[in-house]
């Protein structure tokens, strides 16, 4: 249970070694059998107590040798070096499911299913996000590079789009599907081509996804 209060709003980006859509959204097994995946969060706004996380970027590897469910896996933390000591030790936090409801956030979840978890990096983070083209880039000198771009049609050679809607998620409520590719070489390798990617808002807190109001 969390002691101290936070929110995150901003934007993801992420890569995973399945096929377009992601059958883990669906509550089905990875395409593969195994689950292995890149991520990156843009921070338009956040706090973590009375620590100011605005503008901040973070980057997690993830590797599971099944579903994520099954655990066993292993993560790698990349924060930015941007961050002073106490920004730092915020994010690390939030990222690895501390200070938060239990399974309240995917970090949370991931995190409980990865008992290996590396050393955090501290680590300049370049990171561009647009939701709307379906386009991301991600890089993290010496540790990881990975891209977004649309769906293509096959046959025309046409954009694609396609969104995954979670009225109940822990992780977001609409992502937009892209095709990814991501090379990692530090502590976790990765080496996808054209596999699932999605782009999507997110409002989380200690809580979970933040609803958004309606009045």
């Amino acid at each position: 249970m969390a002691t101290i209060e936070w929110t995150i709003h901003g934007k993801e980006f992420g890569n995973c070694n399945c096929a377009y859509g992601c059958p883990c959204q669906f509550n089905a097994l990875p395409t593969h059998g195994n689950c292995e995946a890149a991520a990156g969060i843009q921070i338009e706004s956040g706090y973590f107590g009375g620590i100011n996380l605005d503008g901040l970027r973070a980057v997690v590897l993830y590797q599971w040798p099944g579903p994520v469910h099954h655990g066993n896996g292993t993560m790698q933390l990349v924060i930015d070096e941007r961050g002073d000591a106490a920004q730092r030790d915020a994010l690390i936090k939030i990222m690895t499911g501390q200070e938060t409801n239990e399974a309240a956030t995917m970090w949370w979840v991931f995190a409980a299913m990865s008992p290996n978890k590396l050393e955090p990096l501290f680590k300049p983070i370049k990171l561009e996000i647009d939701m709307e083209a379906r386009k991301a880039y991600l890089v993290v000198p010496g540790v990881v590079e990975s891209l977004a771009q649309p769906i293509r049609n096959p046959v025309t050679g046409a954009e694609h789009r396609a969104r995954i809607d979670l009225p109940h998620g822990f992780q977001f409520r609409i992502a937009e599907v892209a095709s990814g590719r991501t090379k990692a070489s530090g502590g976790i390798k990765l080496d996808l081509t054209d596999t699932h990617a999605q782009l999507a808002a997110v409002h989380l807190s200690h809580q979970g996804v933040v609803e958004q109001s309606k009045g």
